[in-house]
């Protein structure tokens, strides 16, 4: 904005006498105004407003941008609509610097209905981006008894399909039923974070949120004809940050609802490599595990490296009904 002050006022020319009448002057301006008239009755348009004809303006090349770049934006090259359609569309960090500018909608308000008040945290194993950020998840991070790396790729189908994408897509159904009965749900990552978050900050989130039930879903990479879901208890762990003495015995109680639902939802088999055909296992490995203070498994929903059980995980219709089954499993636990 610029000012002027009184010291920026141009001067003013001495005031002259009006030596002539102002008869004189008048008639003098009628005939000019007369003529101004007649010139533009003639380059008028029909309705005397617009002219009849008009130049073209030039576009400016600032315009010209704005109608090719910014009103038309390039559409995604096919490994973008790839990346899009495997971390899935639906509903809907800290530390790290791994936290996304892209926020998940704001959750409505739990509806009533008989897990009014619970709070489930649902951990979907990995992350599609985690193998694009390899040196930050292969760095290594406390478990309580000893170290271990901060996440993996995970595994996938023998054609790609793989188990980061399964995972988002079966926790996503998962949360749909849950808040239908009226339960709080929690994600520890959403699609919406470049990679991770790493195994102990899994724990973590669940531990902050106080959750009545935490449950990591993933699946397994063995040998083709190992087929099957097995669900992971913690064993009792105790050393360094990790204690999981008050939440062995509710989380075993978890596993079993879960399993035996996920059974009649599926119809699935348990693991015939795993758990001795009960379907159960109980590791003291995980750092996700070791480090929760609230009753928490992991779940194996089958091996993508077999082509029977593969099939099964990717079918959308299966992905329903092992989210029913795990949703099963979590209502019986929380209601008793």
């Amino acid at each position: 904005m610029s000012y002027v002050g009184p010291e920026f006022d141009p001067s003013q020319p001495p005031r002259r006498r009006i030596g002539r009448p102002l008869a004189v002057t008048v008639a003098a301006l009628v005939p000019t105004c007369l003529a101004g008239w007649l010139v533009y009755q003639a380059t008028s348009g029909p309705d005397g407003n617009e002219p009849a004809r008009s130049l073209p303006v030039p576009s400016s090349p600032s315009a010209e941008r704005s109608t090719s770049s910014e009103a038309a934006p390039p559409s995604p090259s096919k490994s973008d609509k790839g990346q899009e359609k495997d971390e899935g569309k639906g509903e809907d960090g800290k530390g790290d610097g791994n936290d996304s500018g892209t926020k998940p909608p704001t959750r409505r308000p739990a509806v009533d209905g008989p897990l009014k008040g619970k709070v489930v945290v649902v951990d979907p194993g990995h992350n599609t981006g985690n193998f694009r950020h390899t040196a930050e998840i292969n760095r290594q991070v406390d478990i309580g008894i000893n170290r271990k790396e901060c996440d993996t790729t995970g595994t996938s189908t023998n054609d790609g399909y793989t188990e980061a994408t399964f995972t988002l897509d079966v926790a996503r159904r998962l949360r749909t039923l849950l808040e239908k009965q009226g339960a709080t749900v929690k994600f520890t990552q959403d699609g919406d974070r470049p990679w991770g978050p790493c195994v102990d900050e899994r724990a973590r989130i669940g531990n902050e949120a106080r959750a009545d039930a935490v449950v990591s879903i993933h699946a397994d990479g063995s040998g083709a004809g190992n087929r099957g879901y097995h669900v992971i208890l913690p064993a009792k762990v105790k050393g360094g940050a990790a204690d999981t003495s008050p939440i062995v015995a509710p989380s075993r109680e978890l596993g079993e609802r879960i399993a035996g639902k996920f059974l009649s939802a599926t119809g699935s088999a348990p693991s015939n490599y795993v758990g001795g055909g009960t379907g159960l296992d109980v590791r003291s490995d995980l750092g996700g595990l070791n480090l929760s203070t609230v009753p928490k498994v992991f779940i194996e929903c089958g091996n993508m490296r077999d082509a029977k059980d593969a099939a099964l995980l990717k079918s959308g219709e299966w992905r329903q009904k092992a989210a029913q089954g795990i949703s099963e499993g979590i209502d019986g636990f929380l209601r008793g």
